[in-house]
C-alpha cells in the first residue's frame, strides 16, 4: 500500500471524526485530518533537525526541527507520536512523548490538527531513508539562529515553523 492509500480520520474544526478517506484524497481535497509533531532531544538537549525526502506527499526536500506525521484512522494523537518518532529516528524504546500542547494549522500545504510532543532520544539514532535525506542535531540557540536569520538557506515546513514558533512564545517554553 502506498502512503497515499493509507486511510485517515477526517475530522471538523473542533477536532471531531466525521469521516475517513485516503491520504491521497484528504491532500487533494485539502480535508482537515490530524497531524503529531514530536521534539526529539539528544542526551545534550541539542534538537534532532532533518531534511525530509524528495518523495514526500507534503513538502517534499523541506527541512523540519520535528519528526512525526499523519494519524491513521482511530489512531490516538499519543500512540502515532510514538510510532512516528520511533519510524524516523529509527529507534525502538523510547519513551512516551510528553503532549505539550495542540492547534489547528491552516496554511501552505492545507489544513490539520497539530498535537506537539517531546522526546528525550538518548539511543544512536538511524533515521529511516524512506523519510529523512539528511540529519543533524543543533542547539536550541543554533537552531533559532537559522530559523530568525535565514543562515541556512532553507526551505522549512511551514507547519513546523509555526509549531516551533508556538513552543517557543510558551511561558513555561524551556525549548
Amino acid at each position: 500500500m502506498s502512503a497515499a492509500d493509507e486511510v485517515l480520520d477526517v475530522v471538523d474544526r473542533d477536532d471531531r471524526v466525521t469521516g475517513q478517506a485516503p491520504r491521497g484524497e484528504v491532500y487533494a481535497r485539502g480535508l482537515i485530518h490530524r497531524c503529531v509533531f514530536v521534539l526529539a532531544r539528544d542526551a545534550q538537549e541539542r534538537i534532532f533537525v532533518h531534511r525530509r525526502t524528495a518523495s514526500k506527499l507534503v513538502f517534499p526536500s523541506h527541512y523540519d526541527m520535528f519528526v512525526g506525521g499523519v494519524l491513521g484512522a482511530g489512531e490516538s494523537y499519543g500512540e502515532a507520536a510514538l510510532r512516528e518518532a520511533e519510524e524516523e529516528l529509527g529507534v525502538r524504546g523510547l519513551p512516551q512523548p510528553e503532549p505539550l500542547f495542540k492547534f489547528l494549522y491552516e496554511g501552505p500545504g492545507g489544513a490539520w490538527w497539530s498535537s506537539v510532543y517531546e522526546v528525550r532520544c538518548e539511543l544512536p539514532v538511524a533515521p529511516q531513508v524512506s523519510e529523512v535525506d539528511w540529519h543533524t542535531f543543533l542547539t536550541r540557540e543554533e537552531l533559532d539562529r537559522r530559523v530568525a536569520d535565514g543562515e541556512w538557506d532553507w526551505d522549512w515546513v511551514p507547519d513546523g515553523l509555526e509549531a516551533y514558533r508556538r513552543l517557543r512564545a510558551r511561558p513555561d517554553s524551556r525549548q
